[in-house]
């Protein structure tokens, strides 16, 4: 069974691609945003110590367990990498996920996010940084950095274009060999 890492841009798909991928292989699905970020109102605005992240990540996701974990953790998660099986990165046309990312910012937060909302100006921030994230450096979550990093993994690495959509990107992965 697996242990697959799926991550990518913000609005490329990478959560809704790894809670399909568990559900497909009927194993835990977790996201990193879970285990980064303490749970505030309004959302992701107060990081949850190292340390207490790690704790409850390995005992969510146990090196020796079958699991797909989603989302960007780079910088914080090392512990879990040799435990890869795959790592899928999907991409997806930056104006294109950007749409997506503005639409699903607005089904979940709705006026919080406009203009005179209480979200409104961390929301115009998350945009911009999440819109910087095909041109920025390597110094931050960026195109940038994901592909440095990739570049000394040892799992294999699965590159999906996700405007195919999550029936089709679940199809590719099952597809692989491996499984």
């Amino acid at each position: 069974m697996p242990r697959i890492h799926v991550f990518g841009a913000a609005g490329s798909g990478s959560t809704t691609l790894g809670e399909a991928l568990a559900q497909r292989f009927g194993v835990a699905h977790a996201d990193a945003d879970r285990f980064f970020w303490m749970p505030t109102d309004p959302p992701f605005t107060a990081r949850r110590p190292r340390g207490e992240r790690l704790a409850l990540l390995t005992r969510r996701l146990p090196a020796e367990g079958d699991w797909v974990f989603s989302g960007s953790a780079i910088s914080w998660a090392t512990v879990l990498e040799p435990a890869y099986d795959l790592i899928v990165f999907p991409r997806l046309d930056p104006a294109v996920r950007m749409a997506r990312l503005r639409r699903r910012e607005a089904a979940r937060y709705g006026a919080r996010i406009a203009p005179g909302g209480d979200m409104a100006v961390a929301s115009a921030t998350f945009f911009r940084w999440a819109e910087a994230y095909d041109t920025a450096g390597p110094m931050q979550r960026s195109l940038a950095a994901h592909e440095v990093w990739l570049s000394g993994q040892t799992a294999e690495v699965s590159r999906l274009d996700s405007a195919a959509g999550v029936e089709a990107l679940v199809e590719a992965v099952v597809a692989n060999p491996r499984w």
